[in-house]
């Protein structure tokens, strides 16, 4: 199982950092466009624990990918956790974490994840799901960069 921690200084609010966070439907904002991300629910403005989220993604090749989580925690506007409860990995676990630090917020993201399938899956992790997952992380980040992308009107 991979573990891998992001964290990035956001110049917003706390709660602006949350708002925008914990809205399911911006997280086709900070996703690659490659990766066809699509929202298949009804998604409410917030998360809650226990919320259930359908997506449809294209990780790999183009091939689209059924993909469900589950809002397992949230403590606003501390943290949440999302896991898989179906799709492309035998684990996911994803923990969001929001910081008041001076001037800003330090985001945290970590996250557990395995690959299926065996030694095939540790080969596949190994070859290209690694470097895909660190590149999604990496578009985040680049997204995340420009304070207007959370906060509208900042610059």
């Amino acid at each position: 199982m991979r573990t891998l921690v992001f964290k990035q200084f956001l110049p917003v609010t706390l709660s602006e950092a949350w708002n925008f966070f914990s809205n399911p439907a911006n997280l086709g904002r900070i996703t690659p466009p490659a990766m066809n991300f699509i929202i298949r629910s009804e998604v409410p403005a917030k998360i809650y624990p226990g919320l259930i989220i359908l997506y449809r993604v294209s990780p790999v090749f183009g091939i689209p990918v059924k993909w469900v989580t589950e809002i397992t925690h949230a403590e606003e506007p501390f943290f949440f956790i999302d896991e898989q409860r179906s799709g492309p990995y035998a684990i996911w676990h994803h923990e969001h974490r929001f910081e008041e630090v001076a001037g800003g917020v330090m985001m945290t993201d970590k996250l557990f994840y395995k690959v299926p399938f065996g030694i095939f899956g540790v080969v596949a992790d190994w070859l290209f799901v690694h470097r895909k997952v660190l590149s999604i992380f990496t578009y985040r980040t680049k997204v995340l960069t420009n304070p207007s992308v959370i906060a509208p009107g900042q610059k």
